[in-house]
């Protein structure tokens, strides 16, 4: 019997990669995530794409007070998926969040019953972070896979900190 499976492709947004909160290698994951996408897709796995999403308050928000930088504002170009990745999520369900984790993400998690969920994106000790403990809390039954190589974050050593913290929770790390 065939596995169910899914990729979620987190926050690879132009603010993250080229813009206001934009890093060094955050544009060199770009073709391991194409790759991966377009594999799910040719084996007709689900790919569900998020994104970091704020409006002109962001600023008064609990994490605006903490990372005061304007970012993934909705209607800006920053707010956009990067790259070849943009033209990849034609068709593709794509969920807004206003925080790290995706609440939507979530309630969908509830309804799909997937054996095998793997993540890919920004940032990797944040929101990639978040989302695959929301994976692993609403489908807990299934095999949670972060790609090294298909993450990324500005200080390597709290990306290993939360390498650590996810495989804690069962999470593999490849």
């Amino acid at each position: 019997m065939d596995k169910k499976r899914l990729l979620l492709v987190i926050d690879y947004q132009v603010d993250f990669v080229v813009g206001n909160l934009g890093f060094p290698n955050a544009d060199k994951i770009e073709n391991f995530i194409v790759n991966k996408i377009e594999e799910f897709i040719s084996n007709h796995d689900d790919v569900v794409f998020t994104l970091d999403t704020h409006s002109s308050n962001y600023l008064e928000t609990e994490e605006g007070k903490n990372l005061p930088i304007k970012h993934c504002l909705k209607g800006t170009e920053g707010h956009q998926l990067y790259g070849k990745v943009k033209d990849l999520a034609s068709g593709h369900l794509t969920l807004e969040k206003d925080t790290f984790g995706s609440k939507e993400l979530g309630l969908y998690l509830l309804s799909h019953n997937y054996d095998e969920i793997y993540l890919v994106g920004l940032v990797s000790y944040i929101c990639v972070l978040a989302n695959a403990i929301i994976a692993k809390t609403f489908n807990s039954n299934a095999h949670i896979v972060v790609y090294r190589d298909g993450v990324s974050g500005v200080n390597k050593e709290d990306e290993e900190t939360a390498f650590l913290a996810l495989k804690n929770v069962q999470v593999e790390i490849r």
